[in-house]
């Protein structure tokens, strides 16, 4: 696929690395970089590398120097150029998994001021079709494995860039402001939305606190900002080492992380989990790494991950907008603090900025419906660069010049913030109001539990009940009277937080970044081929849910008029 990489000498091709340079928590956009400056691009920062020798790309056996990246990127650059028609819009999709073809691709569009669309190769179908039209993709670049999922599909293997192997640099720069990257959502409340990354802002990504020495390990879906904007990006502003995994696997990931002489990784969702879930090995410390950003990790895993294998997890706030940035805090599994200079406030639905978090001597949220409110940057202009085609979804996002990201939080005594839910993840038991976030990550501390999501079910009378999504660790098993009796010992859960139903499910189902996906658990909430467990009003524990008791639930909606409500159920 492309002729300038070499084999790796030894267990690692590279020399030992020195280690995070400005120390452990550092790699994480600047607090004095919340505005791009207005000259900086990626094309610039990719014409800096091309006399480097430094090692920039090592996959599988092979690696490649980064004077032999900007040289492939070159060729992509200059085949773009002869290849896009300037009448319509430069974005060329790419749907391949994480290999080296994508990191050329990419900067080869930066230089010919293209735009990437990172196109989700776990969606198919419609839903594929859809987003590759909606980004207005000339084409799409794709190998073997998903060449048929799409008509208008350029094959990587064929290599069409090749009459232009030896291609200089372009002579010019595209401009800070230009479009480079589309973003696609999440998709987790609504059909994904494609937001614009310019140049300038992934440049801005490129200032962290990697030196040189570093090894930065990719397992993350380049299609994702994660990715993008913690690895690739900041290697290449650093001239560090980024090492790319096809795709994540557990039980490689120490494998590779002592071969390659990893010093920083970056995981979203629960791949934190899924590494603590394999086997302990006496060589679980004999590696390099020094720190993980991990954001949505739990406070029990992250503390776990640090115990077993002595790296340092941090945890931070973004989102693919990059209209809100975060930083650590040191309080695990907390969202983090404001960058100093960015005004980052909760508002309630008024608009009204919520008053800081209260603790019992439990530690139980004891003000959530006056502390719980949007995530809000207010000032914005700039830190929010819109969704393509889509100008509803952008005036909802960016109003009055404040950025609404969609997430619910809260922020305490000391200023960090806290998760609390998307917008939609309030829910009403018993006239009281409370979000899911605090209910999940109490239900993470149970022993067994690897992965949890929690929704509002309708309940016969009115409002909501409580269901907890449980996905268990292998070889492991629900006990009922264990679990309530895990429930009864949480000081800080709330008096209705309790589930009235859990779902033992042995997959929870996902998006594209591995984020949990809640709709199909709202929608079916105990009408599912799961095993469900629940407990009836007035009973004191956990049993079985039967088909009696699902016909008992459907006759009382049908007896309080609420039959509308009633869940939807699973089609398999």
């Amino acid at each position: 696929m492309t002729s300038g990489s070499r084999e790796l000498v030894g267990d690692r091709g590279v020399p030992g690395p020195k280690g995070l340079e400005n120390g452990p928590a550092v790699v994480t956009p600047q607090p004095n970089s919340i505005a791009p400056p207005s000259d900086l691009t990626v094309a610039a920062l990719i014409r800096a590398r091309a006399e480097d020798d430094n090692v920039g790309l090592l996959y599988g056996e092979r690696s490649w120097t980064w004077r032999q990246i900007v040289a492939e990127a070159a060729v992509r650059a200059a085949w773009l150029r002869a290849t896009l028609d300037p009448s319509r819009p430069p974005h060329i999709g790419v749907l391949l998994p994480n290999v080296p073809e994508f990191v050329f691709q990419t900067f080869g569009a930066a230089l010919a001021g293209a735009c990437v669309v990172g196109v989700n190769p776990a969606r198919r179908g419609a839903e594929l079709a859809r987003d590759i039209a909606h980004t207005e993709c000339q084409f799409v670049l794709a190998d073997a494995m998903y060449a048929d999922l799409y008509p208008n599909v350029i094959r990587v293997e064929d290599q069409p860039w090749s009459s232009h192997l030896g291609a200089a640099l372009p002579a010019d720069d595209p401009a800070p402001s230009s479009r480079m990257f589309l973003l696609f959502t999440s998709g987790s409340t609504s059909a994904p939305k494609a937001a614009v990354r310019s140049q300038a802002r992934f440049a801005r990504d490129a200032a962290t606190g990697v030196g040189r020495n570093d090894v930065l390990y990719c397992p993350m879906p380049l299609t994702h900002g994660n990715a993008l904007s913690a690895t690739l990006f900041p290697a290449l502003g650093a001239g560090a080492t980024l090492v790319l995994r096809e795709k994540f696997s557990a039980t490689a990931w120490l494998e590779d992380v002592r071969r390659y002489g990893v010093t920083f990784t970056t995981t979203v969702g629960r791949a934190l989990s899924y590494v603590l879930s394999t086997p302990p090995s006496e060589h679980d410390r004999d590696h390099r790494l020094r720190v993980v950003l991990a954001p949505e990790a739990s406070p029990r895993d992250t503390v776990a991950f640090t115990e077993r294998f002595g790296a340092v997890v941090v945890s931070g706030y973004g989102s693919s907008e990059g209209g809100i940035v975060l930083l650590p805090s040191g309080k695990p599994g907390s969202l983090g603090v404001a960058p100093a200079g960015a005004d980052i406030v909760v508002l309630d639905e008024a608009g009204v900025e919520c008053e800081a978090a209260q603790f019992d001597a439990g530690g139980r949220l004891t003000n959530a419906e006056r502390a719980i409110g949007e995530l809000v940057r207010r000032n914005a202009a700039g830190a929010f660069e819109g969704y393509w085609g889509n100008p509803e979804a952008e005036a909802d996002r960016l109003r009055d010049g404040s950025f609404f990201s969609g997430d619910l939080a809260y922020r305490d005594a000391d200023g960090v913030y806290w998760f609390a839910g998307r917008v939609g993840d309030w829910l009403r038991v018993d006239s009281e109001n409370f979000t899911a976030a605090p209910i999940e990550r109490i239900i993470a501390r149970y022993h067994s539990v690897t992965g949890v999501a929690v929704v509002g079910v309708p309940d016969p009378l009115a409002g909501d009940q409580v269901l907890a999504a449980i996905e268990l660790a292998p070889g492991h098993s629900f006990d009922p009277a264990e679990f309530a009796e895990f429930l009864s010992r949480q000081a800080d859960l709330g008096t209705k937080w309790a589930p009235r139903f859990v779902r033992i499910s042995p997959q929870l189902p996902v998006v594209g970044n591995g984020k949990i996906d809640k709709k199909p658990l709202r929608r079916e909430a105990w009408l599912c081929q799961d095993e469900i467990w629940w407990r009836p009003p007035r009973a004191d524990g956990y049993r079985l849910l039967t088909a009696p008791d699902r016909a008992g639930l459907h006759e009382e909606f049908v007896a309080h008029d609420r039959i509308e409500f009633y869940p939807q159920p699973s089609s398999t």
